[in-house]
């Protein structure tokens, strides 16, 4: 059976999350994070990146929610939550099943920034540049959002597995909220939020959930 080593508040409820949608069984290891917030040596050890979500499956050993959500859809959920190849809405599913990564890119620069004493109120390229950023990921989002109900295909899909972790719980990291400002992308998210699925991952694995006894 695949195994889920889920760390606390982490990408990795998505993989619960797909499964859920799929009806497919799993086992849940679940990895509080430590006082520094960061992974606890054994999660750390299932993997050389140590960062989550991380599967089992037998013998593999995979790290990367793209590639650990795509290998779900294709190997166990026949390929239903995924884009065909000759599908016209191919594009758009790959685009969007990467995007995700642009928002913690632009966050973590940010943060990385503020660290350093810097001041994102202050005028200088850097800051332009970080902000100019930040602003043309969300407005594209608005644009795709303007246009179809879904991300990646004209349904639900991988694609909007992806992106929710980001639209939601990267808000706890200091990412935007979604609001009134982003009138496409905040109805998105109600509609995704109120599948049953995603609300049964979430009490599972959410934010806001607990370990198991």
């Amino acid at each position: 059976m695949l195994t889920i080593h889920h760390l606390g508040v982490s990408q990795s409820d998505r993989v619960v999350w797909l499964m859920e949608e799929l009806g497919l069984h799993y086992e849940l290891k679940w990895y509080n994070r430590g006082e520094d917030f960061l992974a606890p040596a054994e999660f750390r050890a299932l993997h050389p990146l140590g960062t989550a979500p991380i599967i089992t499956d037998g013998d593999l050993v995979m790290a990367e929610s793209t590639a650990i959500v795509e290998y779900i859809s294709q190997r166990y959920g026949e390929g239903k939550l995924s884009v065909a190849v000759e599908d016209q809405d191919y594009p758009n599913y790959l685009y969007w099943m990467n995007f995700n990564n642009n928002f913690q890119s632009v966050l973590f620069m940010k943060m990385a920034y503020q660290a350093g004493g810097g001041d994102l109120a202050a005028e200088g390229q850097i800051v332009d540049v970080m902000l100019r950023r930040e602003q043309g990921l969300y407005d594209y989002l608005e644009q795709r959002l303007g246009e179809s109900e879904y991300l990646g295909a004209a349904r639900f899909s991988c694609a909007d597995i992806m992106a929710m972790f980001n639209l939601t719980s990267l808000e706890m990291l200091g990412a935007r909220p979604v609001d009134e400002s982003l009138p496409n992308t905040k109805a998105y998210v109600e509609r995704i939020c109120a599948r049953p699925a995603y609300k049964k991952a979430m009490s599972i694995v959410g934010p806001a959930a607990t370990p198991p006894a």
